[in-house]
């Protein structure tokens, strides 16, 4: 008795029993332009009848050194992609680009900043890096491989390509805005200035040597108009760490009256802490976000923020990774602007 599997069907196979050549058959997947319709529709119909799936990607990337694959590089864990509201929107604007160009995206994360491994074994042709420090692992990794690399807001690099939003403009906004209702005791609760995991209220030297990024430049925008101002610091931009910042933050001596957070999620943690605290917002304080993520809109009350343009920043990422692909060179950064949404968190005060 014969225990052998049957073989799977190969492109000779359909070839054969189409009564074509190999390179028609791999025409009609890779290069139906080549082709009339209706030999293209011939050759996938019996394709599809044999049981052949068409040509395996892996294979045809060791064959050619293209992958068609656009590697997502996260400085968070992979997780957030799902998790952190901000990074999804931004990553479904990318995915949206990228669908409909025989492109697939590979998402690529480390705990504490991307494996140098995982980028040198990801199976890519160009890399899109969102919100990693200078030095992550991954970085130099995409480098050293010789991939063409486009940064979605941090790092900025000459020669990268390089798309972001106004950060700085964005936080003169939220602070100009607390100012002109009438606030001079004006807190600020930021995520991490550093690398290190440090937590609390920052100095003037640390603010002074905030490593250059979104929080470094949202900081240096909100205290340009403010002057000096408490500012609080945390690890990562997260709700609950917020909610603690914020509860330091209003029992300072002269407590501040607004908030400036450099993300909505932290500004939610600064709405909770206020009721934690039996302080209504906006009558006792004013919390003022930035982002504008869709539950801003629905947040108790309805969130004050500085809107940044999350799916057309992915978007633009997207079309910068098409274009290396396709040998254009990085072009000059590209900043897109940002505008404030007045809701019902901020009020003059009284």
């Amino acid at each position: 008795m014969d225990t052998a599997r049957p073989r799977r069907p190969t492109l000779d196979t359909v070839a054969g029993a189409v009564g074509v050549s190999r390179a028609t058959v791999s025409n009609a997947y890779n290069r139906p332009d080549q082709l009339s319709a209706a030999l293209r529709e011939r050759i996938l119909v019996e394709a599809a009848r044999l049981g052949y799936a068409g040509p395996d990607p892996v294979a045809r990337s060791l064959a050619t050194r293209h992958s068609a694959a656009v590697g997502f590089l996260l400085g968070q864990r992979l997780t957030a992609a799902f998790s952190d509201p901000a990074l999804s929107i931004v990553l479904d604007g990318l995915a949206t680009t990228v669908d409909g160009h025989d492109h697939s995206l590979v998402l690529m994360a480390g705990s504490a900043g991307p494996r140098a491994e995982t980028v040198a074994r990801a199976q890519a042709d160009v890399v899109v890096a969102y919100s990693l420090p200078e030095d992550a692992p991954g970085l130099a990794a995409a480098r050293a491989r010789g991939l063409p690399l486009v940064v979605v807001d941090q790092p900025e690099a000459p020669g990268v390509a390089w798309v972001g939003v106004d950060d700085e403009g964005g936080a003169r906004l939220a602070a100009e805005h607390v100012r002109a209702l009438g606030h001079e005791r004006v807190a600020v609760l930021t995520f991490a200035l550093h690398p290190d995991g440090v937590t609390g209220l920052a100095d003037r030297a640390r603010l002074r040597s905030a490593a250059p990024g979104v929080a470094g430049r949202r900081a240096r925008g909100y205290l340009e108009v403010l002057g000096e101002a408490p500012v609080w610091e945390c690890e990562v931009s997260d709700r609950a760490l917020g909610r603690a910042g914020a509860r330091e933050l209003l029992r300072l001596p002269g407590r501040p009256t607004a908030i400036l957070c450099a993300s909505d999620e932290l500004a939610f943690g600064a709405l909770a802490a206020a009721r934690d605290l039996g302080l209504r917002v906006p009558e006792d304080v004013s919390v003022v976000g930035f982002d504008d993520i869709p539950a801003a809109e629905q947040a108790e009350p309805p969130l004050t923020t500085v809107r940044q343009p999350l799916t057309e920043k992915g978007r633009r990422a997207g079309e910068l990774a098409l274009g290396l692909l396709d040998g254009e060179r990085p072009g000059r950064p590209l900043r897109l602007p940002v505008s404030l949404i007045e809701r019902a968190s901020t009020a003059r005060l009284t």
